[in-house]
């Protein structure tokens, strides 16, 4: 081998080091983002495809994401830094408000905007009406949470007094409340999916009605992070919030199925088959927002429904909580 093949295989070999050093360069460059979510659901679908299409990776942000059962348990990690954004739902950050919190939360990015329960009868029922609940033990979701203010909402909005006019059951923990209608709890009962879609299925219940189409829009699952996260990280915000709405628009461009395989990962004992159908029903019920901006008229529905569930410590600015700046940006 003559000098100059010697030094072309040289020059080579070491562009070709570069080149991998670089590129590894750029992968460590990614900005490490912990998000927690309150449950693991496909009501989330917009986020896991956020992270296996690679929408987070386009704008830098590697996502640390972990599941952190509870609102309450969500906010703790939130205030105390264990994670860097939560997803929960918009009413917490006023309870942390009205508590008096020294680092302001700020709702700055929507996920869902419905709720995003459904009605299960034990019974099928030909043709349902809310009245038929009247006189029924009705096996409802936690006090205090979305679900269960949402789902108050809509038997009021119907006539039913829930605390008079049937049996109420609302002291069982979230994780096991599909568990206890299936053991023979309750003659209704307030499911997520899929779970509302698997006891169908299996015979176990029927789905009669929707909560998130009765109870109108309202920001119910929404991204938010303390106020100094926010000042002190302005580009992370906007490349979150811009990675979002990528997901978003795949979410309702794309077919069910193609959403299905795309989050499958993180519901891997789920058949991609019921996962498209719990998407395609989310989807025509509209809960998956279409752009992470929180409006003023979503901000005042959360806070009426809260106020007719007694649960509204007082009533909160728009303008306190929530911050659509990143998203208008992202719209632009």
């Amino acid at each position: 081998m003559n000098k100059w093949v010697k030094s072309s295989l040289f020059v080579a070999i070491l562009s070709l080091a570069v080149l991998l050093v670089t590129a590894c360069g750029e992968k460590e460059e990614l900005q490490k983002v912990k998000v927690g979510e309150v449950t693991r659901s496909i009501f989330y679908a917009p986020q896991y495809v956020a992270i296996t299409q690679g929408f987070f990776e386009e704008e830098g942000l590697d996502i640390e994401l972990s599941t952190v059962a509870g609102g309450d348990k969500t906010m703790t990690a939130l205030l105390s830094d264990g994670i860097d954004i939560a997803l929960v739902g918009s009413e917490t950050s006023i309870y942390v408000t009205a508590q008096g919190a020294n680092d302001p939360i700020k709702n700055f990015a929507q996920l869902t905007q419905t709720d995003g329960t459904f009605l299960v009868s034990r019974e099928k029922i030909e043709d349902f009406s809310w009245d038929m609940l009247k006189g029924t033990t009705f096996l409802g979701q936690r006090k205090g949470g979305m679900p269960q203010m949402a789902g108050e909402f809509v038997l009021k909005k119907h006539g039913i007094d829930p605390h008079a006019d049937l049996e109420l059951i609302q002291n069982i923990d979230f994780a096991n409340i599909s568990t206890a209608f299936a053991s023979g709890t309750g003659d209704f009962v307030q499911l997520f999916e899929p779970t509302a879609s698997v006891f169908e299925a299996e015979g176990k219940g029927h789905i009669v009605a929707s909560f998130g189409t009765e109870s109108g829009h309202l920001p119910y699952t929404v991204f938010m992070a303390k106020d100094s996260f926010m000042n002190d990280n302005p580009e992370t915000i906007e490349k979150f919030t811009r990675a979002l709405k990528k997901a978003q628009d795949f979410v309702y461009e794309s077919s069910a199925e193609e959403v299905a395989k795309a989050i499958q990962p993180f519901f891997e004992e789920t058949e991609v088959e019921l996962i498209a159908t719990v998407v395609e029903r989310y989807r025509e019920q509209e809960s998956y927002a279409k752009d992470p901006i929180l409006d003023e008229e979503e901000w005042n529905n959360l806070q009426d429904i809260m106020e007719e569930a007694g649960e509204l410590p007082k009533r909160m600015d728009y303008n306190e909580l929530v911050d659509t700046t990143f998203a208008e940006k992202v719209l632009k």
